[in-house]
């Protein structure tokens, strides 16, 4: 079985994996410390397409995705390949620490899984798993995921209402209601431009000023920021 991109750990007996059409249930965990997870979208698809590639220049879904948390044009994405979606499980945002799950899901001719969603507060960072390959084999495997860049906007750290739309610099909300003000910038460049693991938030600990209007000792996060855990039934 190929794992992409993600570190995981298998709950089942060692032994061959083979893939087909499968029923599986999901639970999609938030791990983060005071990150929220923005509208999940999870897509069972082929081998032959991927929402997003790893050191690949997202496409217009992706960056709509992860600069403002819509997975609508991911979703058109979905639908002119013939995936077959489960759109915001979780109806809105998941919390820190909260879960979601999809429940007897029938991936029918897919035999590929992928997930995504936006993290706030971040300028455009996202959670996602892609195209892991469903198996055939009866069990439980749980992953972890990791926070990925889609390298679209520069990493600022600002908070700028209406900022969510594509090309529109800075961090559209914070959830939790507990950044800074006033902020003049972390950065004004992205020098890698494509998909690639996220640094995390730098943040500052000033109310008022600072590089950052995140809170270091609040919004700093590292690697994994979920863990998934799917059921094949």
């Amino acid at each position: 079985m190929r794992l992409t991109h993600i570190a995981a750990g298998l709950c089942i007996a060692a032994g061959a994996v083979q893939t087909q059409a499968a029923t599986i249930s999901v639970e999609i965990t938030n791990a983060t410390h005071s990150i929220h997870f923005t509208p999940i979208l999870a897509v069972a698809h082929t081998e032959a397409n991927h929402l997003f590639r790893l050191g690949e220049e997202a496409s217009d879904g992706l960056q709509m995705m992860a600069e403002g948390g819509s997975i609508d044009g991911l979703l058109t994405l979905a639908d002119s390949i013939g995936a077959d979606t489960v759109a915001n499980p979780a109806e809105g945002l998941l919390a820190p620490g909260a879960m979601t799950t999809i429940a007897s899901w029938d991936t029918g001719d897919a035999d590929r899984l992928s997930i995504v969603a936006m993290l706030l507060p971040t300028n455009d960072g996202f959670v996602g798993l892609d195209s892991w390959q469903i198996p055939s084999e009866p069990g439980t495997y749980t992953l972890t995921l990791n926070g990925y860049d889609a390298g679209t906007e520069a990493n600022d750290e600002l908070i700028v209402d209406g900022s969510g739309e594509p090309g529109t610099p800075g961090i559209p909300a914070n959830p939790s209601g507990n950044s800074g003000t006033m902020g003049t910038g972390v950065t004004s460049e992205e020098s890698n431009t494509t998909v690639h693991i996220h640094r995390g938030n730098v943040g500052d600990t000033m109310v008022e000023g600072g590089a950052s209007d995140l809170d270091s000792r609040i919004h700093r996060w590292l690697n994994p920021v979920a863990k998934v855990t799917i059921t094949v039934h």
